[in-house]
């Protein structure tokens, strides 16, 4: 079974109760050792290194989210393996009232073309080695290190 391959669809509406918690996915995209990551223009975690993504849109699927929102952020296009995480993240207010709970889904993706130019919802984009995660200098969001880990070690024991 080939998975599908992101082809940009027509815009969405959707609306969001804000007393549930938002579905989301996060691109984990693999090359070559290297992650991909955006750096964050909004809440939740503005200014932060992060995996692309965003929320899913009425009638999408997770895999479909995960590529459009992948290209809108980076202008890559790849191809969606599997989905292997799901993280919960908590947006918080001044006071530290709960604001907006997402879901975060991880989904696997195999690398087919474009270089990262911030779009979208980024401020930059780049491909890191995972090693490079463990710095103490490069503000990451909550848990992209632990998912990007577990990203790199899926795709290294997929075929091809």
């Amino acid at each position: 079974m080939t998975a599908p391959i992101f082809h940009p669809p027509a815009a969405a509406a959707s609306s969001h109760d804000p007393q549930r918690p938002i579905a989301a996915t996060i691109a984990a995209v693999v090359r070559d050792g290297h992650v991909l990551l955006v750096r964050r223009a909004h809440a939740p975690d503005a200014g932060r290194w992060a995996f692309p993504g965003g929320k899913v849109e009425l009638g999408e699927t997770v895999r479909e989210a995960a590529m459009r929102e992948l290209y809108e952020e980076t202008c890559v296009r790849a191809q969606a393996l599997q989905v292997f995480d799901a993280r919960d993240v908590y947006d918080r207010g001044a006071q530290g009232e709960l604001s907006r709970h997402y879901i975060l889904i991880a989904v696997l993706c195999r690398w087919i073309d474009g270089e990262p130019a911030a779009g979208d919802d980024a401020l930059d984009a780049r491909w890191f080695p995972i090693g490079k995660l463990a710095s103490q200098d490069l503000a990451l969001s909550f848990g992209v290190a632990d998912v990007a880990r577990q990203a790199v070690e899926l795709a290294a024991a997929l075929p091809g």
